[in-house]
């Protein structure tokens, strides 16, 4: 498998792991809007034999400190529960340390995600329209520089139903 940046034509092939991974196309259209909103700051995609497998976005949130928001993370299913999804958020997470953001936000389930160092605790402190049970934080320098303010994800997610 190799982890490499989005390139121009892939966007229907992600698409199309988009809308299988979730079985809808409401990601698939958050993508191509991030995406023509110049809102896609780290897009990488999983190849095997040359077909997209897998693909993972962090776009720029409005915070206290350099953030980005994780969403989608989207595998094939038949390649779900394989490793796929765990090499790309590794590999986002090192190319945004790389590039000196501060923190990586996502909502999704704590079991899954906290295997990558992202906590509840630490994004409890932040207003967020998708503050909750679910919606955590990864550090990606020493500590957050800040552990509360409010976040603003890009607009394109105010069209996600």
């Amino acid at each position: 498998m190799d982890i490499r940046p989005e390139r121009a034509d892939d966007a229907a092939d992600i698409g199309d792991v988009i809308v299988r991974a979730f079985g809808r196309a409401d990601e698939a259209r958050l993508v191509a809007e991030l995406r023509e909103a110049g809102d896609a700051a780290i897009s990488l995609v999983a190849v095997e034999g040359g077909a997209v497998t897998g693909h993972i976005l962090l776009s720029p949130v409005a915070a206290p400190f350099r953030a980005l928001a994780l969403a989608p993370l989207a595998v094939a299913p038949e390649r779900q529960k394989q490793g796929v999804g765990a090499a790309l958020i590794k590999a986002a997470n090192a190319q945004a340390r790389r590039e000196g953001w501060d923190a990586v936000f996502v909502l999704g389930d704590p079991a899954y995600y906290g295997r990558f160092g992202f906590r509840g605790d630490l994004a409890a402190g932040f207003e967020s329209a998708f503050a909750g049970v679910h919606f955590m934080v990864l550090p990606l320098t020493d500590g957050l520089p800040a552990t509360e303010g409010r976040l603003d994800y890009a607009l394109a997610f105010g069209n996600l139903t």
